[in-house]
This record gives C-alpha cells, structure tokens and sequence, in this order.
C-alpha cells in the first residue's frame, strides 16, 4: 500500500460505512412488517359482550386471517379503559370491570392473531347524535372543533361554548352528510393535539399492542379548518413575515370577515395546515416507538395519493417518503377490478417502497368478487390485504358456509399459503 493510498484509506472505509448506514428505527420498522398479512378492520360494535369477541376470534381463524384492526375508539369514546375518553354508551349493559379491548388481545394472542389498535383520530362525534357526556372532548372543547369555511363568520360571532355554537356546527354538518363524516377535532390548536397525544399514550401505556392504525388522520374538505382557534394560529404563524402597515390593514379586514388572513395568504394556508397535521403524525410516530418499541404505525388513507393531497389535505406520501408510517393502508373500494386494480397502482407507486396493505371493500362484494379482487392484489407489490369489514360480513352466510370460509382458499393463495 502506497504511503497516499494509506492516508486516504481510512476516509474510504467512514465513506462506505455511512453510505452503508440506515436510520435504526426505520430499519427495525421494515424488518418487522410481515409480508403476508391476511386482515380484518373489526368495527366497535363486535366490541359490546364477551361472547362477540369469541366469536370474531373464531371467523378470523377459520378464515384464514393473521391480523386483526380492532376499532378501539370510534366517536371519541372508548372501547377499553381508558382515563381520558368516556366510557362508550355501547358498553353500559356490560359490568364496568368488562374490558373489552384486553379481552380481545388476550383471545388473538392465544389464537396467533396479531391486534393492531384501530384510532379514529380527528373524527370524534356523529353530528346526528351529539355527544352531552361531560367528558367527551366535544363537550369540553367545542372550541377545537374544526370548522368549515361556510361557518366561518357566523361562527365567529358565537361563544364556543354556547349551545347555539355546537347547535349550528352539527346542522351544517348532517346537511353535508354525503362528504362530512361528523364533528373533526382539529389538528391546528397546539393544546388539542396535546389532548389526542395523551389519549393515544393512555392507550400505549397498557395494552401490548403489535400497531397502532390511524383513521380519520385528515381534514374532512379542504375547506376545513377555520375555526377561530385556527385562523389565530396561522395568523400568528404568518404576523413576523408581514410588514405592520399590513397588519393593520389585514386585522381591519379580519372584524368583518375572519379569513382575512388565509385569503391573502392562500398557499402558506394550505401548507401551514398541511403542516399541522404532518406534526401530529410526527408526534404519534414517536410516542409509539417510545411506548411500544417495534410496534407498527399504520394509516387508512385515501387511495390515489393526489386527490388525498388535495381533497382531504392528507400528504400521507410525504409521510410515507419520510418514513413516518411503517404501512400504509389504502382504502381502495372500488367495485370494478380494473378500477381497484388502478387504485391499488397508485397507492404503491406513491408509497416509497413503504409497505402496502390493500383494503379492499369487502362489504360491496358478494365471494366471487372479492376473490377476483384479490388476485388483483396478489399482481401487486403488496404486503397483505385488509377486509372492510370483519362486521359487515360476518352476517353473510349461505348453505356453502360463512363469506370468511367461502372466502378462504382465494384469500391464502395470495401468499401461497397451505
């Protein structure tokens, strides 16, 4: 070895090694997702008795599945014991020592099933039933509510507190009820992503969960939120970067119409919201590798990752890109084959080599469907499939058997499984 070659060498060696390098917790993330995940998103209802519990750990073994998603909190209740959400109504027939949700990882283990905790997160209350439990979060801070661009100024002149406040929310709401799910908590006031955090950690702290699934990770239409809290904080966001004449002008603008701000500002709107709800995921993402090391973080997300963008301000690529989520989930529910199969294309293409779970719509599709839509799947680079919904199909049965057992031999050739 030359006397230069010798100087030199020990510089390519640290070269290598770094190019060689990967962040740990993202490597120890991908060495733990399976790669043939057989799922089912099991909705809060099978949630209510002992009884229904054995009975889901039952279809999911006969049918051949290794990953349950269990809907633990649905309208910002809980469906397991939680110190910081009520107790959901669903349970009141069920002695309070009844926890559900430990109940259910207890039978799935046994069974060798795993349980991720399904978390609706900005999702909190039907706006046809509005919660009145003291506890419930919408009692308790009307004011984190998001708020459509519609109610702006109506609202505005309105104490959040006031009946009238909530009243003219939830109306709005039921009358957009083909696009508005319900009441969203808004990802924008910093005290009310503190809130969802402690829940999420209250959860983490006590139940061994194998992932944590996050639905409702999204604004409910691009023109969410404006709620006052909302439009304070961007405002504050944006106060430095503009000259104090215009200030003034704009908070004179602001007495009559509240999105003063947002209209002058329409870009850095839309990324500071964008930017908000990113820094939720950021944050949850490292609750849970702190909590529950080598546990997953997964997202339901809408499929065709520009119109999740763009409609429901949900950059849930970005967040893939970043390694933020160790699994995306795309809601791909679409009837026709060639359409899921487009869907499907797009939720991969835009993953980043994150791994996928294809949802798959279960409940529009009599077995021969959902059997054709799953060898669409097994054509794509996916690491298992999810049913939409364990629920809906469990009260499918025929002369032939259960929708699971019918379902079976279509469901285990994806993996090639015995």
């Amino acid at each position: 070895m030359s006397a230069a070659w010798r100087r030199w060498f020990p510089l390519v060696v640290v070269i290598v090694l770094l190019g060689a390098w990967r962040p740990a917790t993202h490597v120890q993330a991908q060495a733990q997702v399976q790669d043939d995940v057989r799922g089912l998103w099991v909705l809060r209802s099978t949630l209510t008795s002992p009884e229904r519990i054995d009975e889901l750990i039952r279809s999911a073994v006969d049918g051949g599945y290794n990953t349950l998603l269990v809907q633990v909190r649905g309208r910002g209740d809980a469906y397991y014991a939680s110190r910081i959400d009520p107790r959901a109504d669903d349970l009141r027939t069920q002695p309070a020592g009844f926890d559900p949700f430990d109940l259910t990882i207890a039978r799935a283990h046994k069974a060798g099933l795993k349980v991720h905790a399904w978390f609706n997160v900005n999702l909190v209350a039907s706006a046809t039933t509005v919660p009145q439990t003291p506890g419930h979060i919408v009692v308790r801070q009307p004011d984190w509510l998001m708020v459509p661009r519609a109610l702006a100024g109506p609202l505005s002149r309105l104490n959040p507190r006031s009946e009238g406040y909530l009243s003219q929310l939830a109306r709005w709401t039921r009358s957009q009820s083909a696009t508005v799910e319900g009441l969203f908590l808004s990802p924008v006031p910093e005290a009310s992503q503190q809130y969802t955090l402690s829940v999420v950690r209250d959860l983490l702290d006590r139940y061994p969960v194998d992932g944590l699934h996050l639905d409702y990770i999204r604004y409910p239409t691009a023109d969410f939120d404006y709620s006052a809290a909302a439009l304070a904080a961007f405002r504050a966001d944006r106060f430095a970067d503009v000259v104090p004449a215009e200030r003034e002008r704009l908070d004179r603008l602001v007495r009559t119409d509240p999105t003063a701000w947002t209209r002058m500002f329409p870009q850095q709107w839309e990324a500071f919201r964008h930017a908000r709800l990113t820094q939720l995921v950021e944050r949850l993402r490292a609750l849970l590798v702190e909590a529950r090391p080598g546990a997953l973080l997964s997202a339901a997300v809408v499929p065709v990752a520009a119109d999740a963008r763009r409609l429901k301000l949900q950059d849930w690529s970005a967040w893939a890109e970043r390694g933020l989520l160790d699994v995306i989930c795309p809601m791909a529910y679409a009837t026709d084959v060639r359409d899921y199969a487009r869907q499907l294309d797009d939720a991969v293409a835009s993953a980043h080599g994150r791994p996928v779970w294809a949802g798959l719509g279960a409940w529009r599709l009599i077995v021969p469907q959902a059997a054709e839509h799953l060898r669409a799947a097994r054509r794509r680079d996916v690491a298992g499939v999810l049913l939409f919904s364990y629920d809906s199909l469990q009260a499918s049965t025929s002369p032939r058997g259960t929708y699971f057992t019918r379902l079976r031999p279509a469901l285990l050739a994806i993996n090639n499984q015995p």
